[in-house]
């Protein structure tokens, strides 16, 4: 049972972010159109419809059959030489209560289901010569591996689908200074957590004799800022970058106290060198943290890449190396370890400029979970769009990939552009 005191202050904060959410998107938009009738004035946006169904029922969720609309709607502007505006709203609603109901503009992304309407990115860039300050909600990516990045830190995901998931904004200011022989870039930023399955739908599996809980799991988000540096050189025959972090990690603790955030410093890099045959790339992070029931442990991403005509394939070796092991946890999300000691690998082909073909997969070397997703992609006219998917999982029931056999699922997609 949560405390009055507790519910008091939810539903105080509650109305603080719905305050500050409508203040915030009244501001960025006043500001565009004011700026956008003289200056340069782009947007893009469209409305999406999917229909995803499931041939098996889970065991904690019979539905087999989930639709789902989005409308995001974007606009851009170059209100002079030296900045540039930018801000995109986002509108959803789901047949199977992964929306909250709440009509708030949110801002945070803290929100346990996603928000009916949320502010997608909010954010200024000025330049000066080689300096670049980026501030407000924006996105931020970092690494070079394509199916686990180890160093990318301030991407945080929505994983009410696992395996479908979506970036999510971050709120802070991004500063990058070109010295000459590289960019050195500097981040600080407010935390925003990944979005954890719901726990009483098919993609939140808890282990044998773990009862589902009866209410919902407190949530405890850190105060700190989330800081970072990275240098990063772009040469002719070798790119590589070093990073370094310093935060939370922004998947989930999950115990019979609550849901926390770790802290979490990370030192890694990244490098990539093109071949006569094929680009190679590779990708490591060591992550160390000062909670007593938080792994410490190295992720790593071995890559090849190879484009030839329309084709790209791209394939490798995700693992990992565990150098103190503390968690006792029973239930366990961290999909960047999960996907670890793995083949993992993808195939595209573009066939002309409406039509493309993809496929990705990922088996862990023990033969215990395997994944695999195929998609084709249609354009019809300049406007609409088809995608069709199909994902299987298989596995057994205590590896990260093979608890989820019975959410093999499929996939259809038709997006409007505007």
């Amino acid at each position: 049972m949560i405390p009055k005191s507790t519910k008091t202050r939810n539903a105080r904060n509650t109305r603080k972010t719905t305050l500050f959410g409508v203040f915030r998107v009244f501001v960025c938009f006043v500001v565009l159109q004011s700026v956008g009738s003289a200056q340069i004035f782009t947007q893009r946006g469209f409305l999406e419809g999917s229909l995803v169904g499931y041939p098996q029922e889970a065991p904690n969720d019979p539905t087999q059959l989930v639709g789902d609309f989005l409308a995001r709607d974007e606009v851009f502007v170059a209100a002079t030489p030296w900045l540039r505006l930018a801000a995109g709203l986002d509108f959803r609603a789901n047949s199977h209560d992964q929306v909250d109901d709440s009509w708030a503009v949110d801002f945070t992304d803290r929100t346990v289901r996603r928000p009916r309407l949320s502010i997608r990115r909010a954010a200024a860039t000025l330049t000066r010569g080689p300096f670049t300050l980026d501030a407000g909600k924006q996105f931020i990516r970092w690494g070079r591996a394509d199916i686990v990045t180890p160093t990318d830190r301030f991407a945080p995901r929505d994983f009410l689908n696992v395996f479908d998931n979506e970036l999510l904004g971050v709120t802070g200011v991004r500063a990058a200074f070109d010295t000459g022989a590289g960019t050195l870039e500097a981040v600080a930023t407010r935390f925003t957590p990944s979005r954890p399955p719901l726990v009483d739908q098919r993609w939140a599996v808890l282990p044998p004799g773990v009862p589902p809980p009866t209410a919902p799991l407190l949530r405890t988000y850190p105060d700190a800022p989330q800081v970072g540096v990275r240098f990063n050189h772009a040469g002719s025959g070798f790119d590589w970058s070093a990073s370094y972090f310093d935060g939370n990690n922004y998947l989930p603790n999950i115990d019979a106290a609550g849901i926390t955030f770790p802290p979490m410093k990370m030192i890694g890099g990244d490098a990539a060198m093109p071949t006569r045959w094929v680009t190679l790339k590779g990708e490591a992070a060591y992550f160390a943290s000062s909670s007593p029931t938080t792994d410490e442990y190295v992720l790593y991403v071995i890559q090849i890449e190879r484009q030839t005509g329309e084709w790209v394939l791209i394939g490798g070796y995700a693992g990992e190396v565990v150098t103190n092991q503390r968690s006792t946890a029973p239930v366990t999300f961290a999909p960047d370890r999960g996907l670890t000691r793995s083949i993992v690998g993808r195939v595209s082909y573009t066939v002309d400029v409406n039509q493309s073909f993809a496929f990705e997969a990922a088996v862990h070397q023990n033969g215990d979970g395997e994944y695999g997703k195929f998609e084709y992609s249609r354009a019809y006219g300049q406007h609409w769009r088809l995608t069709l998917s199909g994902v299987g999982m298989g596995g057994h029931g205590d590896d990260f990939i093979g608890q989820y056999h019975r959410n093999s699922h499929a996939v259809a997609l038709v997006r409007y552009s505007f």
